[in-house]
């Protein structure tokens, strides 16, 4: 059992400068993560493989980036009954046909889907973090001051903003 709690899957090793943004929140949240790379299409077995031991491993969240036909996060959703969150990535179309083959869905098959791209993939950890906070008294405390942090944050751009404005 590792304390790997989120599992991040990319169709390919060209969806990293997105995907990295993912691991950015996880870390800055303390939450344990890994990555691989799985093709929906080129390495079948071995997606349903590293999902089935990712689970056995003890990981609570799957999120999957994707682009172009981007069908990665529904394979991972078809095989596992963990929560599944899609991240489109621009790969062509502006990462439209990324975005429309992730949050399509046929029922029964849920698949969490963000926006296209890096801040997708900070709100996949965004939610991530949520769902896992769930059981994690000790994360929810860490999210509720990262929530204050990002208020704050908001606050003093407005304070920053109205000095000038009232120069």
């Amino acid at each position: 059992m590792s304390n790997h709690k989120v599992a991040i899957l990319m169709g390919s090793a060209s969806d990293l400068p997105a995907m990295e943004a993912a691991t950015e929140v996880l870390d800055a949240l303390e939450i344990g993560w890994r990555m691989g790379v799985r093709s929906a299409h080129r390495t079948p077995e071995e997606t349903v493989t590293y999902v089935r031991q990712a689970e056995a491993d003890g990981v609570e969240v799957l999120v999957c980036g994707a682009g172009m036909a981007a069908h990665l996060a529904g394979v991972v959703a078809a095989e596992s009954l963990l929560p599944v969150i899609g991240v489109p990535i621009n790969a062509s179309f502006d990462g439209m046909d990324a975005l429309l083959a992730t949050v399509q869905m046929p029922p029964g098959i849920p698949v969490a889907t963000v926006a296209v791209g890096r801040a997708g993939a900070k709100n996949a950890a965004w939610l991530a973090a949520r769902i896992l906070s769930l059981g994690d008294s000790a994360l929810r405390e860490r999210l509720i001051v990262a929530k204050r942090a990002q208020r704050d944050k908001v606050m003093a751009s407005d304070a920053e903003l109205q000095a000038r404005l009232n120069a």
